[in-house]
């Protein structure tokens, strides 16, 4: 069997990505017995800074802070979101209701209207279409990978875990 390197291209690629964030949501997912020991406790903005390590350079807990929080769900929010997000990954999401379908293909008529032929017109939308979502989507994948880190260490320093695992 061919083994694969991870090259900086391959380590910036969509798919490699999505592993990282169903890895990390698979740690989370293991490492959090007690989900509900996750209510009422704050994500702050700092925490999602700092790259989720769990080690000395982590930022100290300031509970006080209310303009550090990353949002105002708690982190049982971001745990349930995490995995939502990893199973509709893992096993696809619902495909867009008729109305959205509509809308697109009324805003694609109009470009016709225009006078540009429908092939030039379709297929330039949907190349730049793929490179804006892709582009998206692996920016999300990432931030929402350091997000389950956080919340992982978050959890483990909640429960007096602080060097579980490492």
């Amino acid at each position: 069997m061919m083994q694969i390197c991870d090259s900086y291209s391959q380590k910036h690629s969509l798919f490699n990505a999505m592993n990282r964030f169903i890895g990390a949501v698979n740690n989370m997912d293991q490492t959090v017995m007690v989900p509900s020991l996750l209510r009422d406790v704050p994500l702050l903005l700092e925490e999602l800074d700092s790259g989720g390590g769990c080690g000395e350079g982590d930022p100290q807990l300031s509970p006080g802070d209310a303009g550090a929080f990353f949002s105002r769900r708690d982190m049982y929010s971001h745990y349930l979101l995490l995995k939502s997000i990893r199973n509709d990954i893992e096993w696809g999401v619902l495909q867009q209701g008729a109305e959205e379908a509509s809308r697109k293909k009324d805003k694609l008529s109009g470009d016709i209207g225009r006078g540009l032929p429908e092939s030039a017109v379709e297929e330039e939308d949907l190349e730049k279409q793929f490179h804006y979502h892709l582009s998206g989507l692996h920016t999300v994948l990432s931030k929402l990978t350091r997000k389950a880190n956080v919340l992982t260490n978050r959890y483990k320093q909640e429960i007096g875990f602080s060097n579980w695992g490492h």
